[in-house]
């Protein structure tokens, strides 16, 4: 393929090469396990130590809160599971939304079966919780409330202070999915009354396999796996030094440049949004037009076929994906979509396109280009489309 153009960064970002050059020694020179008392392994723990404080830095809070894992699936289902089972003789009831990745919803579920309640918050036509239905939706018996900072599939932007504010004031816990606005937009735990929060490495340039639950310090919650006494013995297991050096690094590289790369981010988001709604008629923009994530583009297109959409822009060179990445094998439509109020019709022409650093205004033109070309060819074999041009034209 001559050309490539990748539109998916919110499924994964390509590794930096500074992360990955910081990585290499910890996997053929340094590559002592940190849990060993002489002093070669022993090093290792220094190493982690100082990537828990640059992480910590990065939302505001101290080095001994951060609590290394695989990934963010595994952060979250840990600030779930192990808050239902410690809270268990406070209540059995836990709030969250109807629009949450599905490593929040697969454990609810999984938690339901166990007894608990939960309630799931509808969202607006933006994608945004509504704070008063989540005032009302607190009970005695709450434990816990679990919204995500930002949307993976159409980028709004949630109150994460004010909903902070009011778990606070009801002595709820709160967690929160960082996982796409981490290092994405600015967090501070200690401002928004965060109790936990779940982000992932190779969302940021960093490596996969890596990601940290932050857990506020005075927050009992149970360990997650058991064994050794790594992690403060909350999370067993020999620690992963590369990635953790990999995440560290990506994390202060991503952080350095955090204002200057989000604000091309959005001078490109906006510039591909404009373009889009100029000149493809019949399409929608996906999510909140101004609390939304710097590098997310989210469009439903009337009478297209999400699916052959991204083949024929795969054919093209365009990499793109039609929702969350975790759930691409599936033939439904998303669940956000959904959430926000779209047709099944509608919500299945749904196209993501995520910014990256190396995203470029001429990349994003020949998106565009690409695609009005598409949209036009699939219409036009759409009997659907035929029959709304001719009730247009009577």
């Amino acid at each position: 393929m001559d050309k490539l153009i990748y539109l998916d960064n919110a499924a994964t970002t390509r590794t930096a090469p500074e992360v990955v050059e910081a990585m290499l020694p910890y996997f053929t020179e340094n590559y002592g396990n940190p849990s060993s008392v002489y002093g070669f392994a022993a090093a290792n723990k220094d190493v982690i130590t100082r990537q828990r404080e640059i992480i910590g830095d990065a939302i505001g809070a101290k080095g001994n809160e951060i609590y290394f894992t695989a990934g963010g699936s595994e952060s979250d289902n840990w600030a779930l599971k192990a808050t239902a089972e410690a809270c268990e003789s406070k209540g059995k009831h836990i709030i969250t939304t109807k629009i949450e990745h599905h490593a929040i919803l697969h454990t609810c579920e999984y938690l339901e079966k166990r007894g608990y309640e939960v309630t799931y918050l509808d969202v607006d036509e933006n994608g945004i919780v509504k704070l008063d239905e989540l005032k009302k939706a607190i009970r005695p018996d709450t434990i816990l409330i679990s919204v995500m900072y930002a949307n993976n599939e159409i980028g709004s932007i949630q109150p994460i202070r004010e909903i902070g504010e009011i778990a606070h004031e009801h002595g709820i816990l709160f967690h929160t999915d960082a996982v796409q606005a981490f290092c994405q937009i600015p967090i501070d735990v200690n401002a928004c009354h965060i109790d936990m929060l779940s982000a992932s490495g190779h969302k940021l340039n960093g490596p996969k396999g890596i990601g940290f639950l932050y857990i506020r310090t005075g927050v009992k919650i149970r360990s997650f796996v058991h064994g050794g006494a790594q992690e403060r013995k909350r999370r067993a297991g020999t620690e992963n030094v590369p990635g953790i050096v990999g995440l560290g690094k990506a994390v202060e590289r991503a952080v350095s440049s955090l204002e200057e790369r989000t604000g091309k981010e959005r001078e490109l988001r906006d510039y591909l949004i404009r373009r889009i709604e100029n000149e493809i008629p019949y399409c929608r923009l996906n999510g909140d037009r101004e609390k939304r994530l710097p590098n997310n583009v989210n469009f439903s297109f009337q009478f297209v076929e999400g699916e052959s959409l991204l083949i024929m822009l795969d054919m093209k060179g365009i990499c793109a994906s039609s929702g969350s990445a975790c759930t691409s094998g599936s033939l439904d439509p998303s669940h956000v979509l959904l959430a926000i109020g779209l047709p099944h019709e509608i919500a299945h022409g749904s196209l993501r396109m995520t910014l990256g650093e190396e995203t470029t205004k001429e990349d994003l033109d020949y998106v565009v280009d690409s695609l009005k070309g598409i949209v036009e060819n699939l219409r036009g074999m759409s009997p659907l489309y035929e029959d709304f041009i001719k009730k247009q034209n009577n």
